[in-house]
């Protein structure tokens, strides 16, 4: 089966840098979406403007001991609905031989936080009991940069993003949509596709570094990540597969706040994907849909996370 290039380079206006109040590192919170990057992750994209969508949806919990903000809590059961969007601009002129994008990452949406009890306060009061909170508001921005270069069914990948912590937060609240403390994450990327049989293979790794969270004094340590995705099309509209990813902290957290000690995290996951491309005009736009199961998590709520995705070049 022989596919129309323009099919699958238009995908990669879904694929996404972001990050959210997800469940590692302070109050079981990473900088890094484990997930946000699957099939297609290195492969070149149209040049010009597209806008990608995004609902994200989390279902998580754990037993373990947590801080959030000043709290020291027990058992935590999460729960995530988001909005996000993001606007990305493909070069047309090479840029050391390869294609540079640029975007920006924004996002909206609420975040509910149940624990099984309040150890302390941000007084020192021991209290027991569960307590609940939910916000809705809007998160930090992220912005990113990319790289990518092309060789027959071989393409590969630089990446660069920043976390640029301006959305809401309260070291009082449970939950909270911002992390309050700027972040920088670095990797690169591979895809094997070969247009002929339909096959399709991605892997992206990388590394995130964290700065201090000022209003808590505590640094998350430094995260290593990797997701991945294989695929096939069935027809030249549909393609279906697996994604997964691992999600491991290489250095302990830091700080007066990180009074749990290092507190390394790590998770594993794995779930179906499918991504359907539809005409938008005279061009293309994409909808992936894809869901992710956890296992393996420590210091981190383990659970359940969906993605829909609609990419439409502009």
């Amino acid at each position: 089966m022989i596919l129309p290039r323009k099919r699958i380079t238009l995908l990669l206006g879904a694929s996404l840098i972001i990050s959210a109040s997800s469940m590692a590192d302070e109050g079981g919170v990473s900088f890094w979406l484990p997930g946000q990057y699957g099939s297609f992750a290195a492969s070149q994209s149209e040049p010009g403007w597209s806008m990608a969508s995004i609902y994200y949806h989390n279902s998580s919990d754990s037993e373990k001991t947590f801080t959030r903000g000043l709290n020291l809590t027990a058992g935590l059961d999460v729960s995530q609905d988001l909005l996000l969007l993001s606007p990305t601009y493909v070069f047309n002129d090479p840029l050391w031989g390869g294609q540079a994008s640029v975007s920006l990452t924004a996002l909206y949406g609420r975040v509910g936080v149940n624990v099984s009890a309040v150890l302390s306060d941000s007084q020192g009061h021991t209290i027991s009991g569960s307590q609940s909170d939910t916000l809705t508001a809007f998160g930090d921005l992220y912005p990113a940069a990319s790289l990518k270069w092309n060789e027959g069914v071989h393409s590969y990948m630089v990446y660069t993003m920043f976390g640029v912590p301006v959305g809401s937060y309260d070291k009082n609240e449970l939950s909270n949509i911002g992390s309050n403390h700027w972040a920088a994450d670095f990797g690169g990327g591979y895809t094997y596709l070969d247009m002929k049989t339909g096959y399709e293979f991605s892997l992206t790794a990388g590394l995130t570094y964290n700065f201090e969270n000022r209003d808590t004094n505590y640094q998350n340590g430094i995260d290593g990540h990797i997701d991945w995705g294989a695929s096939r099309f069935l027809s030249e509209t549909l393609n279906v597969g697996l994604a997964g990813y691992f999600f491991y902290q290489l250095s302990g957290d830091s700080g007066e706040g990180a009074i749990l000690g290092d507190f390394k995290s790590r998770v594993n996951a794995v779930g179906p994907q499918l991504t359907y491309f539809f005409p938008v005009g005279k061009t293309q736009g994409v909808l992936s849909v894809k869901s992710y199961w956890e296992f393996g998590a420590e210091h981190r709520t383990e659970g359940w996370n969906s993605w829909v995705i609609v990419s439409i070049p502009l």
